[in-house]
């Protein structure tokens, strides 16, 4: 995006965030941002809006939230009028829901390590046992 605020063509804006211009369309396709504006040059356009709403969404994918919740919220954050503050607490409990994912993994993660350990531990000492009676016979 330009410093006075003109609107960035789609290609500028995929490299400036990092994605394709697939992707951009992508997310216009399934709804999750309006379609850039062609100008004359049949090129499409993005404005500060777009381009606010465009990071949004892949700080939203890149936590985790899944395409259906981000729909969910664009659907109610057209539906309010485009109000943030109506969409904040909607978020906040999509959030809340994936932190007690996140714990629930990390939970099952450190019993696998656990589990990994002890198991390790048994075949370690089981080839110590077998090296030692095959050394003794």
């Amino acid at each position: 995006m330009s410093q006075s605020g003109e609107a960035i063509k789609i290609g500028d804006l995929a490299k400036q965030l990092g994605i394709s211009t697939r992707t951009i369309r992508y997310y216009e396709e399934v709804g999750l941002m309006e379609n850039g504006r062609k100008l004359a040059n049949n090129v499409r356009h993005y404005s500060r809006e777009d381009v606010i709403r465009l990071k949004f969404i892949l700080k939203l994918k890149e936590l985790g939230i899944s395409l259906k919740e981000m729909q969910e919220i664009a659907v109610y954050y057209e539906l309010n009028e485009k109000s943030t503050g109506k969409i904040l607490p909607q978020l906040i409990d999509i959030l809340d829901n994936h932190i007690n994912n996140v714990n629930d993994k990390i939970e099952k993660l450190i019993t696998l390590r656990k589990d990994i350990v002890e198991y390790r531990s048994r075949v370690a000492e089981y080839l110590k046992q077998n090296e030692q009676s095959s050394e003794a016979g």
